[in-house]
């Protein structure tokens, strides 16, 4: 028996892009840091909040490359000239990624209690009704 790719089934026409984002999304790493939540604050709006305690505004990056939300962080490493007994607070730099759906937008970012929130909003669909009409051949 011949296993069907996603794109390739014939009921599916035009879902090639569905396959290659089930990939991407497949290829993005499980790393737990920074750790996120995402909740749905509306019937069409959603919040994904990042713990980026440690981290200032201007530390952080928000761009949306290829219809993938990415966000980054990377601290300054002011440890020069100090002298740790144990450092167990590491300034590291991270990069976390959000596959978005067709027609979703992001909103506002905003940084609270060590908290980074950012906003994502549903467009409404539009709905299209098309009669085509048979040329007489």
């Amino acid at each position: 028996m011949t296993k069907l790719a996603l794109g390739t089934h014939p009921f599916l026409l035009g879902f090639e892009q569905l396959e290659r984002l089930v990939e991407r999304t497949a290829k993005t790493g499980n790393e737990g840091y920074p750790p996120y939540n995402i909740e749905q604050t509306s019937e069409r709006s959603y919040r994904i909040t990042l713990a980026v305690a440690g981290f200032a505004e201007d530390d952080l990056a928000i761009t949306v490359e290829d219809s993938s939300l990415v966000v980054r962080g990377k601290q300054s490493d002011d440890a020069e000239g100090r002298v740790f007994l144990h450092r167990g607070i590491a300034a590291r730099q991270f990069q976390r990624s959000f596959v978005l759906a067709e027609g979703v937008d992001v909103g506002e970012a905003a940084m609270e209690n060590g908290l980074l929130h950012i906003d994502l909003n549903r467009s409404e669909p539009d709905r299209v009704i098309q009669t085509i009409q048979i040329k007489k051949g």
